[in-house]
């Protein structure tokens, strides 16, 4: 098991875990990332997340949808992430498995949407609490839910970010 400052990826001036889960199906659901199509998936993806600079956290190749929990560099958007991950596996695919192509004569594999979700280690109540908990300092804003600046006892104002 990784202690706790193992997990987090380091750059010159970064310190960061970013995990992001995605699922994508194939088009017009049909199963048929089963046996060596499956297996060819799940190295393809890997071959892919390497080439990027991603790691597989976890992940499921079910017959006619995938899951993938990646951790992922600060330079990638999920949406350039999902383009790799779907429109290379695509190609790759139907290059290795010419049967594909007659079923997905349009050279699109996957459906055209796909769903991602950040994935945290600390939760959003956990990070607000550590935000309104700041030190009390004179030039520290306070931060509140509500956008309404609010007075304090001195009858100064704080700003809502």
């Amino acid at each position: 098991m990784a202690r706790d400052h193992e997990k987090y990826q380091r750059g010159a001036h970064t310190v960061v875990d970013l995990k992001y889960h995605f699922v994508w199906k194939t088009k017009y659901s049909y199963k048929v990332l089963r046996g060596d199509i499956g297996l060819r998936a799940r190295a393809i993806i890997r071959e892919i997340c390497a080439e990027h600079g991603m790691i597989v956290v976890k992940g499921n190749i079910r017959p006619d949808h995938i899951h993938i929990l990646v951790s992922a560099p600060t330079y990638l958007s999920p949406a350039k992430m999902a383009q790799f991950l779907k429109g290379k596996s695509s190609y790759r695919l139907q290059r290795d498995f010419p049967e594909l192509r007659k079923q997905y004569w349009g050279q699109h594999l996957w459906s055209r949407g796909y769903f991602c979700s950040t994935v945290g280690s600390v939760t959003e109540e956990t990070i607000k609490g550590y935000i309104e908990n700041q030190g009390e300092e004179e030039s520290v804003f306070q931060v509140w839910d509500d956008s309404k600046p609010e007075s304090s006892s001195d009858g100064s104002s704080s700003v809502s970010v």
